[in-house]
This record gives C-alpha cells, structure tokens and sequence, in this order.
C-alpha cells in the first residue's frame, strides 16, 4: 500500500495537496490567463478595480497574463475611506497604470440635488443613478482607452446579475454591447467559496473593509465595499451599519441628507 508524503511544512506542498474546484485548478487558471491576453490583443481597453474581492482576483489574473493594462477604479465620490486608502496602497505595490475616473455630478451631489433627502423639500425622484454611477463613467473610460473592459461581475452575486448574463449577448462570459463594446467576466461562473480561496491561495491583500463589515455583523452576501449609499436597498440595514461603523462620517451625510436618520 502506498501512502501520501508528509508534506511537512513546505507551504508549496501544502497548497498543491488543498482540495480545488474545476474553474479553480492550475490548468483551469491557465487558460483564464490565456484568455485574458487574447481579449486585450483584440481589444485595446482596461481592467475595472472596485476594491472588491471579485475586482481584486480579475486584476491579480491579468497580471498573470503579464500584460501592462490600464486599471480604472471608478469614484463615485461616496466612496468608505478604507476602500480609498486600499486602492492606493495596491495601486503603488502593485505599479498599476491606475485612472481614476469620477462621476459626475458626486453621488453625494446628485443625491442632494433630488431634494429627495431633504425635509424642507419635496420629495422627487431619484436622478438616473445607473447612468451617473456605471454609464457615463464607463463611456468615459471606454473614450479614453479603448473598448475593451475586464471585470469582476460574477453571476453568483445577484439575481440582477445572473439576468445579465442570462439576457445578454454572452459567450463564456464575453458581452458584447450594442456600442462597440466588449467586456470580459473571467470569473464570471466562479462561485463566492471559489473567489476567497484563491485569494487566500495567492495570499492577496484583502480591502481591511470585509473585516469592519464582518465586525459590524453585517451578512456576508451584503458585505459589498463600493459606495456608501446609492438609495437603493436602504431597508436592509445599510444605513445603521454606517452609523455604528462611522458615527462621524454618517453626521457628515446626515447633515446634507437629514431624512437618512429616519432609516436607522
């Protein structure tokens, strides 16, 4: 009978003996880094980095594919202070090409301007965020540099994102738009157990966000780093999470959104 070496305390052995899923073994990986370099040999473009686990496998990915690509992180101006502390300090360790696009009008000033949030106003509705958030943003980066775009949108998050990948003109997770665009989701099928054991697996900088939320008691499937408030899904506890956790910078919003205090 043969046995299993031990493998001590050698860590590469360690690794290779850790159970892995089929998208997430080596030679599955392989060829997500071979088509990372065949997406962006067509199309000129750029990564999407959110300061997200999703956005942060996608990046590491693409360095694999050892390939000099721009890194758009999109500033919604309501961004949580660890995630900007966080994209910077990976921008530098990391030597990204990184643009910083914001949007325009600032979430915080579109919100403000609604006079949706305000006492003494009335209540009106919500500017189109979708366009001012993800649409004129991506348009603009898009614009600048090229059509092509490699992101972290995995179908597994949400039943919103599981319709667009269900709905669009998809081809292993390739969407091709109606604008000339072209966006590749490599991990598009990958589950959420998958996404954190390469992390932990790469040994990849986490944004210290996760950890404050997970404090905080907030559910996993809700732990989302990107901006603050977008006024949508408020009843789910968001706002009271963001005053237990930023007491001061919640103060701050209330101050130019008074009726947020009525949501905690």
């Amino acid at each position: 009978m043969t046995t299993t070496p031990d493998p001590g305390l050698n860590v590469d052995r360690l690794l290779a003996l850790r159970p892995s899923t089929r998208r997430t073994d080596r030679a599955a990986l392989d060829h997500l880094v071979d088509r990372i370099g065949a997406h962006f040999n067509r199309h000129d473009g750029y990564i999407a980095f959110s300061g997200g686990k999703d956005s942060l496998v996608v990046l590491h990915l693409a360095l694999r594919a050892d390939r000099d690509i721009p890194v758009v992180f999109f500033d919604s101006g309501l961004e949580y202070p660890e995630t900007l502390d966080y994209i910077r300090t990976v921008a530098e360790q990391w030597n990204l090409d990184l643009h910083r696009i914001a949007a325009d009008p600032p979430l915080l000033d579109a919100l403000v301007d609604s006079g949706s949030w305000d006492h003494d106003s009335p209540a009106g509705p919500l500017p189109d965020l979708h366009d001012v958030l993800i649409g004129a943003p991506s348009r603009k980066a898009h614009q600048l540099l090229g059509p092509g775009e490699l992101w972290g949108v995995r179908a597994d998050e949400s039943a919103g994102r599981r319709v667009l990948y269900a709905r669009a003109q998809t081809v292993d997770g390739v969407i091709s738009r109606t604008d000339g665009t072209v966006a590749y989701g490599p991990i598009w099928n990958w589950s959420t157990a998958d996404v954190w054991s390469y992390i932990r697996r790469h040994d990849l900088p986490v944004n210290p966000l996760y950890g404050r939320l997970a404090d905080l008691g907030v559910p996993e499937v809700q732990r989302r780093v990107s901006h603050i408030l977008d006024g949508s899904h408020l009843d789910r506890g968001r706002l009271t999470w963001l005053r237990r956790g930023w007491p001061t910078l919640f103060e701050q919003l209330a101050d130019a959104l008074p009726r947020i205090r009525q949501m905690t």
